[in-house]
């Protein structure tokens, strides 16, 4: 729902991944976003009426994506679309990072765009620190990009699982993905993306971004 410049643009990439897509948006001149040579259904309408959501084939959906400009349209057709048609894979985008909180915390993933490009201005702003990837729908954990001291650099990274409690989930070294295991030592310009708990995240960041104490 939405042929906005983000909706337009995520039709395009699932279409282009092999996908059937349906788009609704209630001003059919959105769909001239489109490349020309789209093949999906451009249905008009609001993407939280039930008759439009038949119409664009809710029925056989695997998913559903809110991704109008409006926020309370896209936590509206989002749950109706959960709660009305049982589809399992619903995202929707809020602007008020506020309100995704609460409707993540409630089982409804949100996309928060406001939040993520705020964190990523902070992220080059101020590059020491945390910056919070992926929070789970109970708010209490999250996988974060970090920032860590030099000092950690030739460490094994079982030593800074230690030392902060959290999980080394995967590296971005050289910008490829890598999944550490238990003799992966730190390499320098790795990138380190922790899964941790939210009540932890600033003792964390203090550990990461300090050097490690040194053991006799």
């Amino acid at each position: 729902m939405g042929c906005g410049r983000a909706g337009a643009t995520l039709a395009q990439s699932l279409e282009g991944h092999g996908h059937s897509v349906a788009v609704i948006d209630q001003n059919p001149d959105s769909f001239r976003r489109l490349d020309a040579d789209f093949q999906g259904s451009k249905v008009t309408g609001l993407g939280f009426d039930r008759d439009v959501l038949r119409q664009a084939g809710v029925d056989d959906a695997f998913g559903f994506a809110a991704v109008s400009d409006g926020d309370n349209s896209n936590i509206l057709a989002a749950r109706v679309v959960r709660e009305t048609f049982g589809i399992e894979n619903v995202v929707a985008r809020i602007y008020d990072p506020h309100r995704a909180e609460i409707y993540q915390r409630l089982g409804i993933p949100t996309v928060a765009t406001v939040r993520w490009t705020a964190d990523q201005v902070l992220r080059r702003l101020l590059p020491m620190g945390a910056t919070s990837q992926f929070t789970d729908a109970s708010g209490k954990i999250q996988l974060s990009e970090v920032d860590v001291h030099d000092g950690w650099v030739g460490k094994p990274l079982r030593l800074l699982e230690e030392a902060t409690g959290a999980r080394v989930a995967y590296l971005t070294r050289y910008g490829d993905g890598l999944l550490p295991d238990a003799q992966t030592v730190l390499q320098e310009n790795d990138i380190v993306h922790l899964l941790l708990r939210a009540e932890d995240s600033a003792a964390v960041e203090r550990t990461v971004t300090a050097a490690p104490e040194v053991t006799a």
